[in-house]
């Protein structure tokens, strides 16, 4: 191993890792989901919701930690497709993870744009764009200073933003709280509300992502990914009770965590906790920035979309990636289309969830890369619980993504046309 390579091991320890994971899901998600989720499943069968969601979360997660632990490469799904199916797989799974990550990144932006931007002064539609153009062009900078500097800015968000979760749950914990009984049963709203946790919920799948920038990656990366999760889905399940038995009428409630702040601990721990929205935003949105122009520059081969997108610095940044990701972020959140990119959002991931399990059954039914049979046991149940969920979805949710492999089909078509 050359000096080079090892000192990219080095790059990013189990904590870093950890506190990727937790700061890609604990987002924006949270902060509106048990207003969209009491919508549609009232009282206690809310927290449910939660709880269902994880538990089908989970083996996809454990089927991410099998094939982290087995490839020290950046990419993550791309990189497990390409080897189990070959170098079309490969970029298909990699284009849609690339996607999905675009719509999570474009959401977050849109979403931190429209409840920060008034705070700061950013009143009315294009003055809230024009913040959310500011933002981008803050985070891609951060980003763009290397890999080590951007893991101890996500690390430090991180621990800042769980302080106001962790503080709302032990209130309502050591407050011998009273959650009303479910009223609500299984069908099409709980599914639904589902696809709306499923986008608080993601964030783990990211892990993976730099494992060949991971110290020990075989063990850090597949217990940071199931960790993040476990920790995540729990906080989730008592700040729902919490909102629950706390705020009136939740489902009609904006800030619904805010609210819950108020209820416990008055204006001040209120006003805590709005604070705290806008720094997960923050803290989420510059996880992805680190991140997601790796999947974009994993794509960067004589096969893909050329070599010369997967350039990476001396810090290890692929910069040409970087400001590519930046740019389409930018054109998304000027759409304006905040709760649209919430469920493409959703959909795009569990595509990419889906063929990063048919890999995991693929390479370990072949015993390849030291797995066996038995490796794959997760795939099934991640299968069928990226079906039930995906059931949800609306037709023109689902047709978008369709169009989203078939223009990264187009681009490589292009590219060998005219090379």
């Amino acid at each position: 191993m050359t000096e080079s390579t090892a000192a990219r091991r080095r790059s990013l320890g189990f904590g870093s890792l950890l506190a990727l994971g937790v700061n890609g899901i604990v987002g924006v998600g949270i902060f509106f989901a048990p207003s969209e989720v009491a919508g549609l499943v009232p009282g206690a069968a809310g927290v449910a919701v939660y709880a269902v969601t994880a538990l089908c979360l989970l083996p996809i997660a454990l089927g991410y930690a099998a094939l982290g632990s087995r490839f020290a490469e950046d990419g993550g799904p791309y990189v497990w497709a390409r080897a189990a199916f070959g170098p079309g797989a490969g970029f298909a799974v990699g284009w849609v993870a690339y996607v999905s990550a675009l719509f999570s990144t474009s959401a977050v932006i849109a979403g931190l744009a429209l409840h920060a931007g008034p705070l700061l002064g950013f009143e009315g539609s294009l003055p809230q764009r024009g913040f959310a153009a500011l933002i981008i062009l803050i985070l891609t900078g951060t980003a763009a200073t290397g890999l080590s500097p951007s893991a101890l800015v996500w690390s430090g968000i991180t621990v800042l933003k769980l302080i106001p979760l962790l503080l709302l749950a032990a209130l309502f914990l050591t407050a011998s709280p009273r959650v009303p009984a479910p009223s609500a049963t299984l069908g099409a709203d709980f599914a639904r509300a589902a696809l709306v946790v499923v986008f608080a919920t993601q964030g783990f799948e990211i892990v993976p992502v730099p494992a060949g920038n991971a110290r020990r990656s075989a063990r850090a990366v597949p217990a940071a990914t199931v960790l993040s999760l476990v920790f995540a889905a729990l906080l989730y399940v008592v700040l729902h009770a919490a909102c629950v038995a706390a705020v009136p009428e939740l489902g009609k409630s904006q800030a619904p965590l805010v609210a819950l702040g108020s209820a416990l601990g008055g204006p001040r721990l209120a006003s805590v906790v709005a604070l705290g929205t806008n720094l997960s935003a923050l803290g989420i949105a510059f996880g992805m920035f680190a991140m997601t122009p790796r999947y974009l520059a994993t794509l960067g081969r004589e096969d893909g979309l050329g070599t010369w997108i997967a350039h990476e610095d001396p810090r290890h940044v692929p910069q040409r990636a970087l400001w590519i990701s930046a740019l389409v972020v930018l054109t998304f959140v000027l759409s304006g289309r905040l709760m649209e990119l919430f469920a493409l959002s959703s959909v795009a991931v569990l595509a990419q969830y889906g063929m990063s399990m048919a890999s995991l059954v693929k390479l370990a039914l072949g015993r390849q890369r030291g797995l066996s049979p038995w490796h794959a046991w997760p795939a099934p149940l991640a299968l069928g619980a990226v079906w039930l969920i995906a059931r949800a979805a609306r037709r023109g949710e689902l047709v978008v993504g369709g169009a989203v492999l078939a223009a990264g089909v187009l681009l490589v078509w292009l590219r060998r046309r005219f090379a």
